[in-house]
């Protein structure tokens, strides 16, 4: 159970109980510089008095847009002891989505990261009326810098600040997480300081990190999974270093050496492909060996295997699970996934390797944790784990996952009709996810309730349970299930253009210099993946199989607007921009 009873109250209490040189870590020119816990308070202070000096009151709304960096964490305690709202804000959406967000929220005050963004909400500004300030954390030329509100600290003495750090309650509104959601305008969620408090709680048990430790941050603090994690690694006296970026995130790990980390499962996917390329370059024995690993690890699982198993597991470790410990800085105790399914084999073959992948579940409006798997209460593969403390789950009829906790929001931002139609009457919030329990108590979620469709046939079908299997092919990189109200499933596929060079290389396929939009229309291509349509096929019902595909030459993404920022499909803009390839599948005979 934690002390605090406010968010801001958790760096003090660092400060009382594990006070360190290096609370937060960032790379600057080549070395690594760290932020002790006195330093961090002191900045939050000057901020705060700052803050009130230009005019901002209790339940004002103040915007973060940035990457992952101190200044952001410093802001967001600043903002919080003088009782107003924190915004924050994904750095790669839309000017359509800040213009919504920033007057929805009527934002008083924007922080941005770089002069990119600073541009973004320059080109909005005069349609958000209420936004008096932007400030910019890097020094740029077209926008005031953030060191300008400390310079106005002088002018409000730190009492007032500790006056208005008393009256915030822990019920009190803590933050506005907007949802990237899939459809329409992105929803505010309403999280309490105590809403986030009792996840922080419940998560201290299943993350295996104490006042030693080290983690890696690089998912986006903005989202609540990634902020509750500071706000825990916080609690628990841990070094937080920041990754310089997604790109040398291999690189940082091997530096940083971290306990723990957190991840998505598509940047699991990407360090598992990488490792599965060093395989194959392998010769001889070595080859061998890695693939009789791989093959074994995917055997794996938690209860249930031999002595046998075991002893041939031991030396799989050794001889080539050792060398993926090591990529990943020789330390890792635990990967904490969520955001999305993890393809079970991945979990398999990591846990196999010593490398515990720990899946949980969650929504922003759950802020956010509801399940997760853990060394405390156990490991199943394939499920998100046993719920942590105090959150209740129970499953409707219509299989559901209905959650009610502590940890469940206040409400949607300004959406009283939308928050009655999520939260009933007796305060069960429906997820929208469907879900049951194994063995009685680890959660299994099998799909999105508004992804599931018929077929013209009235058979239902799971998209995400089969994009899942289907992206365990080396050669696909992303697919989308398609096919409501006609006569069968058929799918969108991004190929693996970077395995596909590497296979026709060995197979003597000349693809050359040739564009992905040339490399799709290669028959040979086509008929290889077409191979791994039909293997994977065997796993499902004749109904749910793949009849046709169609591959597309370029990565759905956020930047697209095919992804949402936690990398979800946007289902229906994806439909809609393909929609010649999906008319042409459903046309051709």
């Amino acid at each position: 159970m934690i002390q605090a009873r406010r968010l801001f109250d958790i760096p003090y209490y660092q400060l009382e109980t594990y006070p360190r040189s290096d609370m937060f870590v960032t790379k600057t020119n080549g070395e690594w510089f760290g932020v002790s816990t006195q330093q961090f308070l002191e900045e939050a202070m000057c901020v705060s008095r700052g803050l009130i000096a230009f005019g901002v009151a209790p339940g004002d709304t103040v915007a973060l847009v940035s990457n992952n960096r101190v200044e952001w964490n410093i802001m967001d305690i600043a903002i919080q002891q003088i009782g107003a709202i924190v915004v924050p804000l994904y750095p790669n959406i839309s000017e359509n989505d800040y213009r919504y967000i920033l007057n929805d929220a009527k934002v008083k005050m924007c922080f941005v990261g770089n002069s990119e963004l600073c541009t973004k909400i320059q080109n909005i500004r005069n349609s958000v009326p209420s936004l008096e300030h932007l400030f910019s954390f890097e020094i740029i030329a077209s926008c005031p810098n953030w060191k300008s509100i400390h310079q106005h600290a002088e002018e409000v003495e730190e009492a007032a600040v500790l006056a208005r750090m008393e009256v915030v309650q822990s019920h009190d509104l803590a933050t506005v997480i907007y949802t990237s959601g899939t459809t329409g305008n992105p929803k505010g969620v309403m999280l309490s300081h105590h809403n986030i408090l009792s996840n922080v709680s419940g998560c201290i048990e299943p993350i295996p990190a104490d006042h030693t430790s080290r983690v890696l941050s690089f998912l986006p603090v903005c989202h609540i999974y990634e902020r509750m994690l500071h706000y825990l690694y916080m609690h628990l006296g841990c070094s937080i270093y920041f990754a310089e970026s997604m790109e040398t995130i291999g690189e940082n790990i091997k530096e940083v050496k971290p306990h723990v980390f957190s991840a998505v499962p598509r940047l699991i996917e990407k360090v598992f492909d990488k490792i599965m390329a060093k395989g194959e370059d392998l010769t001889g024995i070595k080859h061998r060996l890695f693939f009789w690993a791989v093959s074994l690890g995917e055997q794996y699982d938690v209860v249930g295997k031999s002595v046998w198993y075991k002893f041939k597991l031991a030396i799989a470790r050794k001889l080539i699970f050792s060398k993926w410990q090591e990529a990943l800085g020789g330390n890792v105790h635990a990967i904490a996934s969520g955001s999305a399914a993890l393809q079970p084999r991945l979990a398999r073959i990591f846990l196999a390797a010593g490398i515990p992948i720990l899946e949980g579940y969650g929504l922003s409006e759950t802020s956010p944790v509801v399940s997760v798997n853990s060394f405390v209460k156990g490991i199943r593969i394939g499920t998100v784990g046993t719920l942590i403390d105090d959150v209740q789950v129970k499953i409707a009829e219509d299989g559901e996952i209905l959650v009610k906790g502590p940890n469940v929001m206040l409400g949607y931002y300004n959406l009283p009709e939308a928050t009655a139609e999520t939260i009933d009457s007796e305060g069960w919030f429906h997820t929208g996810d469907i879900g049951t329990f194994l063995e009685g108590k680890f959660l299994k979620i099998t799909d999105r309730k508004k992804e599931i469709f018929k077929t013209s046939g009235g058979k239902y079908i799971v998209p995400q349970a089969m994009e899942n299997k289907f992206k365990e092919s080396r050669f696909i990189e992303q697919i989308m299930v398609i096919g409501e109200g006609e006569k069968f499933p058929a799918a969108l596929i991004i190929p693996n253009f970077a395995y596909l060079k590497e296979w026709a290389k060995r197979k003597n396929i000349h693809l050359g210099e040739e564009s992905n939009a040339e490399i799709i229309v290669n028959k040979d291509v086509f008929a290889r993946i077409e191979m791994e349509i039909e293997a994977f096929n065997k796993d499902f019902g004749n109904w749910e199989q793949i009849k046709k595909f169609a591959l597309l030459e370029k990565e759905f993404s956020v930047e697209g607007e095919e992804l949402t920022p936690t990398l979800k499909l946007k289902r229906k803009i994806i439909l809609r921009k393909y929609e010649s390839h999906c008319l042409s599948i459903y046309s051709e005979k």
